[in-house]
């Protein structure tokens, strides 16, 4: 997708300049830290969720790709990034080639709350996943992945412990490499 797209755009958080600009003015930053890395991060994606938007309005296709923060030092040597600057989300952009089915979703009574946090009963966590679980694509992907629940195709095979852990060890070593 990615040699594909006439269009690949990297958000990225950029604490440099704002560093640069208080050293130079003769004040101490203090933004090499987890509060304004997290800080960085959502200011980044809200102008990538913005940015889609404004493109999706314009008939161009979008894609976020989730390697950016698998493999955040690929992205850093590629776009020579500094110290306080680090990739958060790669966006593809082009004119699509095709209309592909929308991904399944869980219903907004899912992930919306109102007022306070309602944790979910198992009853609850049947009815919210019915669907996603009835699909003829995701029983596919349990018989193909030889598994007993969806579940455990997205935690044994998809996204296991062992690989995110590992992943998000290399996200915080190259956090801490990039000035975090």
């Amino acid at each position: 997708m990615v040699q594909a797209a006439p269009v690949v755009l990297t958000f990225c958080i950029d604490l440099r300049r704002f560093s640069l600009w208080c050293r130079q003015r003769k004040a101490e930053p203090g933004y090499d830290n987890f509060e304004w890395f997290v800080t960085g991060a959502v200011d980044a994606l809200l102008v990538a969720q913005t940015f889609c938007v404004a493109a999706e309005e314009k008939g161009l296709g979008i894609c976020y790709l989730g390697t950016t923060t698998y493999n955040p030092q690929m992205i850093i040597e590629a776009l020579e990034l500094p110290e306080l600057v680090f990739p958060i989300t790669t966006v593809t952009v082009g004119w699509p080639a095709e209309t592909p089915a929308q991904v399944d979703r869980l219903p907004l009574e899912a992930i919306v709350h109102e007022e306070t946090y309602h944790d979910y009963t198992p009853e609850a966590i049947d009815r919210l996943y019915a669907y996603k679980e009835s699909l003829p694509e995701n029983k596919q992907f349990i018989i193909e992945n030889n598994k007993e629940t969806l579940a455990q195709v997205f935690t044994d095979v998809r996204y296991t412990k062992k690989d995110s852990e590992a992943m998000s060890e290399n996200l915080w070593q190259t956090m801490k490499k990039q000035g975090f």
